[in-house]
């Protein structure tokens, strides 16, 4: 942190021109009580209303303190309040069980604004000399928080002059309000028959304020089954069904969930090539998430028979869309279809779970 008094000294040069940096204008000073170094009046009441500009805070020590002491500070004092918050009431010269002097202590406002009200009663037994006090405002390090307080931002804070900023890792953008990071999670397509899914960082907790969608894209005729796995950890109210955070899964034919909770959902066997999963989250929480596992299947075509004086390649245990085999035939024989020579054959599983041609046959060549 930086003192504005340090900052005149730079503005003093950098504001000499209308294009260069504009310095905030310093702000320092000095309290005393009234007739400092003697002795101050009795039945006499002072306030002085500090502020500093937006993002900084005020600083203030005494340089010399001697009041009146008493019994919580009844009598004369000194008392430093930001709005209605109190934050010390100070008298005497030395500290005891039931009144405080500042010694070297320096006091800081919460905020850029700082009151110190100083207060006689009365009357003295004696004479005392009051106080010396004082100020000037620096930059306050919002990034710096005390422990056990929520950080300042999710990720990166970079604090400057009169002010900080926010900034995520990759993966992650800002939202819109400058202190949380949601993860880049919309627009995942998934083309591979079988794979894996989870929410963002798992099994770390997932971020906050984020809108994800996984979709899954086969080709016609596979049908996407879904296991989750591992663990299942989402936010959820033990009245409202998933109002905070919540996991569905669509296809062109049915909706499953909301799903919350530690419970892990059962498998899905959707009957669909497509599926999308969205999985949103709000500002609260934490929690581990979910993982999904998926794999696919399609109708079986029926299992082909070579031809006598033939045989078939490669020899599957299933046949399922898109599989294809061929027919080769031994040394003196051709392929026929009908009546028709083949230089090849190949047959393809289709959609329905037929083979695209009709098995060909090995004749013997003439």
């Amino acid at each position: 942190m930086r003192l504005l008094v340090t900052l005149g000294l730079l503005w003093g040069s950098a504001a000499t021109t209308s294009s260069g940096p504009q310095w905030p204008k310093p702000v320092f000073g000095r309290l005393a009580s009234p007739g400092f170094p003697g002795t101050y009046a009795n039945n006499h009441e002072q306030r002085w209303a500090l502020t500093a500009p937006p993002g900084y805070r005020l600083r203030l020590y005494f340089t010399h303190f001697q009041l009146e002491p008493s019994y919580l500070c009844e009598y004369d004092f000194v008392k430093l309040s930001a709005g209605t918050t109190v934050l010390a009431t100070l008298c005497g010269s030395e500290s005891t069980d039931t009144e405080r002097a500042p010694s070297n202590a320096t006091f800081y406002s919460p905020g850029s604004s700082l009151d110190v009200t100083f207060r006689s009663d009365y009357s003295n037994e004696k004479p005392f000399a009051g106080f010396e006090a004082f100020y000037s405002a620096e930059d306050i390090d919002e990034c710096q928080v005390p422990p056990g307080e929520a950080p300042t931002c999710e990720h990166h804070c970079h604090n400057h002059l009169g002010g900080f900023y926010c900034s995520c890792r990759m993966g992650y953008v800002l939202h819109r309000n400058k202190h949380t990071c949601s993860a880049l999670c919309s627009g995942q397509v998934f083309t591979a028959r079988s794979g894996v899914l989870s929410s963002p960082g798992y099994p770390q907790p997932y971020p906050k304020l984020s809108s994800c969608t996984y979709s899954i894209r086969l080709e016609e005729g596979f049908r996407v089954t879904l296991d989750f796995v591992e663990s299942f950890d989402v936010e959820m109210h033990p009245e409202t069904q998933c109002p905070y955070d919540s996991l569905k899964i669509q296809t062109d034919k049915e909706e499953y969930g909301p799903f919350c909770g530690k419970t892990l959902p059962r498998r899905i066997e959707t009957k669909s090539n497509a599926v999308t999963i969205t999985f949103a989250t709000d500002q609260s929480g934490d929690h581990t998430g979910w993982k999904i596992h998926y794999n696919s299947t399609a109708q079986p075509c029926p299992d082909p028979t070579a031809p006598p004086n033939g045989h078939i390649s490669p020899v599957q245990a299933t046949y399922i869309m898109k599989d294809r085999f061929f027919v080769f035939c031994e040394s003196g024989y051709e392929l026929l279809q009908g009546y028709w020579p083949l230089k090849s054959f190949v047959a393809v599983c289709q959609t329905d779970g037929s083979w695209d041609q009709p098995m060909p046959e090995c004749s013997k060549m003439k």
